[in-house]
């Protein structure tokens, strides 16, 4: 019987409008009136993750910027595992050194030395969850995340990294050179207790070993006496496979590439034929009899 399920949001919660359908919304607000708690495992800011769950009246943990940190569903930080100062520098000045835009997320926001390229990222994001939206569209849903997002404009991180009592959850970099983006991947997992993963085809995303989605969902179950044997997560993307990794089912969007449907034990509809709710739904059904 599943008892928990974790939930990536998007190219999975949320459709190619970036919301939580209807059908979405009233599966997990099913779920949780029948005792199954949902959280939601996302590598968006704890801000722009709140956005649209607001948006949808969903109240539930969650798990932001890819494990890095734990909120609880009132909005208090439960948990977090973020890089030292020295470390975040340490990604910082090599990717400068290699010519890569990236930016870094942190307690006290996200900051980027380039809004253009900001736009570009999270445009990125979008269009690789939801390959047929129009870009011009998906380029105002990205300017509206970052107003969001609390994105603050940095001329020299530097500057960042001399201020105290921040934590640094995430270095997201973006490129179109995608040998030179594999390159900076592999010369950086692993190195200075840091893990790399992605979220979009140019895309890489750096944060420290333990800030991953499935560390942060079975610490999460863990402290609450629950067994992962009883959790299910929903997800599309590689930044999900740790969970899946770890949880007793694991359910890739039908808009998943064809390694993670492969990696996962089912495959339920795209994001935008709200495949959450038909997943859902399937194990209400079945822990029913």
């Amino acid at each position: 019987m599943i008892k928990t399920i974790a939930i990536d949001m998007d190219g999975t919660l949320l459709n190619k409008m970036q919301e939580v359908s209807e059908e979405n919304k009233e599966a997990i607000q099913r779920a949780q009136r029948e005792g199954v708690e949902v959280i939601i495992a996302t590598g968006r800011s704890y801000v722009e993750a709140r956005f649209a769950l607001d948006e949808a009246n969903i109240d539930c943990p969650v798990i932001s910027v890819n494990g890095a940190a734990l909120f609880t569903e009132d909005g208090k930080i439960a948990a977090s595992n973020p890089m030292s100062a020295a470390t975040a520098k340490m990604v910082a000045e090599f990717l400068e050194e290699q010519g890569i835009y990236f930016e870094i997320y942190t307690s006290q926001g996200i900051y980027s030395k380039d809004y253009e390229k900001s736009i570009s990222v999270l445009v990125d994001i979008f269009v690789t969850a939801n390959p047929e939206m129009d870009a011009e569209r998906m380029r105002k849903f990205a300017e509206e995340r970052l107003q969001l997002g609390q994105v603050t404009s940095i001329s020299d991180y530097s500057e960042l990294f001399s201020l105290s009592n921040v934590e640094y959850y995430k270095i997201l970099s973006f490129s179109k050179d995608l040998n030179l983006l594999n390159q900076v991947a592999s010369k950086l997992n692993g190195q200075g207790g840091v893990t790399v993963t992605s979220s979009g085809r140019e895309n890489v995303e750096i944060m420290s070993t333990e800030a991953q989605k499935g560390t942060a969902l079975e610490a999460y179950v863990k402290g609450k006496s629950g067994s992962m044997q009883e959790t299910m997560a929903i997800g599309d993307n590689y930044n999900d496979v740790s969970m899946f990794e770890r949880v007793g089912l694991a359910v890739a969007m039908g808009n998943a590439p064809l390694d993670i449907q492969e990696l996962c034990d089912e495959v339920t509809g795209k994001n935008d034929e709200s495949g959450v709710a038909q997943a859902i739904l399937k194990v209400l059904k079945q822990s029913a009899y």
